[in-house]
């Protein structure tokens, strides 16, 4: 007859207690451990991380634009006006210049008006008129200076001065004459003649400053004189 045998006693509760909490302590120290050293190389990795950042947001940038070359200043007219009249007046009212013509075209390319049959109008700083004519008159944007061509007629009023001395009218004729309007000077490197009263003066130049009342010929100079009564 045979008799069982009795299972084989199991370990005690106290023991599997205490092998649990050596394994628990050794998984912690390892994790401080892991900690430890991954903790030396953060500041490392997130300084890579953040040059990787700007890398991209650098690479995502447009980058400068080239300076693009200056825009070339057309040669063609930016406005023109027909049968026009314009005129302008000084900070009291009075009328200084009055341009009138058949066209009128203004070149940006230099600040320029051109006029085709052109009439002018001046009147200077002592109240002396001055009137002109030509096919064609060249000014810029200020009105400082006249260029005349064609068929110029210019014509200077008579004037007296308050002093009493009195300027007579003259007048210029020729194919091209500057009318600077600063030094009150007219002057033209052609052939040009002068009308003084009833004398007639011819020069293959002139400078006239009107200041002086003074005329500079040069060149071939014919002067016819009228007798006086």
């Amino acid at each position: 007859m045979s008799a069982a045998l009795p299972p084989p006693p199991s370990a005690a509760p106290g023991l599997r207690a205490s092998r649990m909490g050596r394994w628990s302590g050794r998984a912690w120290r390892a994790w401080q451990w892991w900690w430890l050293k991954a903790s030396l190389y953060l500041p490392v990795v997130l300084m890579g991380l953040i040059a990787l950042a700007s890398f991209w947001l650098v690479s995502q940038t447009p980058g400068p634009q080239e300076p693009r070359p200056p825009r070339a200043v057309s040669q063609e007219p930016d406005y023109f006006m027909r049968e026009f009249a314009v005129r302008t007046f000084d900070g009291e009212g009075r009328l200084r210049t009055e341009i009138e013509g058949l066209e009128l075209r203004h070149y940006p390319i230099d600040n320029t008006v051109h006029v085709d049959q052109a009439r002018l109008r001046s009147v200077n700083e002592q109240g002396r008129l001055t009137t002109a004519q030509a096919q064609t008159l060249i000014t810029n944007d200020a009105q400082t200076f006249y260029q005349l061509t064609g068929d110029v007629t210019i014509t200077r009023e008579a004037w007296v001065f308050p002093s009493g001395q009195r300027l007579p009218r003259l007048e210029f004729r020729g194919e091209s004459i500057i009318y600077d309007v600063g030094l009150d000077e007219l002057r033209s490197d052609q052939p040009v003649t002068l009308m003084r009263d009833h004398d007639q003066m011819q020069a293959d130049s002139m400078v006239y400053r009107d200041d002086r009342a003074e005329a500079i010929f040069e060149g071939r100079v014919r002067v016819t004189l009228q007798a006086r009564p």
